[in-house]
């Protein structure tokens, strides 16, 4: 029996974490994260409230069972690691457009695992979708968090309970149930912008994927975690490839690269290729048509959502 002053989503999230075999410190967190998720998520950004300096102690505790970056003893995706590490248990792998677009318009079930050379991590790696239609749309934490953040705010999108019936219960103020042509259009905006999609997966999330996030580089906290050296995403196993007779050398593909990954020499644009992580922004922004996504299986292998 559910107690009165204990919502609806929140049961269902613990009754669903603890199915999935999740202790009960996990269960905890995984609330934490979504009950507080402004303060949890924008102790990455450039404000500076009093609370920021409270999370310490957690941030402290958390580093001691999952440590942020990796080392010899805790290398990334290694089973054999002694502890995951933060990118283990919070990560997100890069989406194109065409393919996050796939995935918010899915209307069926889905139970499936990912393959490990789609998530190159030892935790969160499955695609359980009960309640698939319902999408809402939140603020974004990471943007909420940032003295002066990109906008449009309202761009970080949830898919499927309990994590969908669970925001718009806690954050009624700032979130909000759309359907999926809404969904869409925020994407394709949003890869407009130069932002990038992520699909996120995360281990106290019921270990496993539960977001979209459009993703910029000024805001967003796993990529600035990433660039830091802690290994929160992964390439969507693309990279960008240049036509060199087509390109014009105009910068546009440059400009909205969040990666930092284009550069140019005397004849057109080329592709650093241990940057780029085949996000396929600088191809929908190419005038010219000189830029396209090719296969990388040395990065690993796309999350296709017709295979799902």
């Amino acid at each position: 029996m559910r107690p009165p002053f204990v919502k609806e989503s929140t049961a269902a999230y613990f009754r669903e974490a603890k199915e999935h075999g999740l202790p009960l410190w996990e269960r905890i967190h995984g609330y934490i994260y979504g009950k507080w998720c402004y303060h949890y998520i924008g102790l990455a950004g450039d404000k500076d409230p009093w609370w920021r300096y409270l999370w310490t102690p957690l941030v402290m505790f958390i580093n001691h069972r999952t440590p942020f970056f990796p080392s010899k003893e805790n290398p990334v995706g290694d089973p054999n690691q002694k502890k995951p590490t933060w990118g283990d248990t919070y990560h997100g792998k890069v989406m194109p457009v065409q393919e996050a677009t796939k995935l918010v318009k899915l209307n069926r079930a889905v139970n499936t695992e990912v393959p490990e050379k789609v998530l190159p991590y030892t935790r969160a790696r499955e695609i359980v979708l009960r309640n698939p239609e319902r999408i809402v749309l939140l603020d974004c934490p990471c943007r909420a968090g940032m003295e002066n953040p990109c906008t449009p705010i309202d761009v970080c999108l949830l898919i499927g309970d309990p994590f969908g019936k669970f925001m718009l219960e806690h954050h009624p103020t700032k979130t909000r149930e759309i359907s999926a042509d809404e969904a869409v259009r925020i994407l394709n905006e949003e890869n407009a912008r130069g932002h990038v999609a992520h699909a996120f997966f995360k281990d106290v999330m019921v270990g496993r994927f539960y977001a979209i996030c459009n993703c910029c580089s000024c805001c967003c906290g796993a990529m600035k975690s990433q660039a830091k050296g802690v290994h929160m995403l992964c390439n969507s196993g693309y990279l960008a490839e240049v036509n060199a007779d087509s390109c014009v050398k105009c910068g546009q593909c440059s400009t909205q690269c969040q990666f930092k990954a284009i550069s140019f020499n005397k004849e057109s644009a080329f592709i650093r290729e241990d940057r780029c992580m085949g996000c396929g922004v600088c191809v929908e922004s190419c005038p010219e048509n000189a830029l396209k996504l090719r296969l990388a299986p040395e990065k690993g292998e796309p999350l296709l959502v017709d295979k799902v």
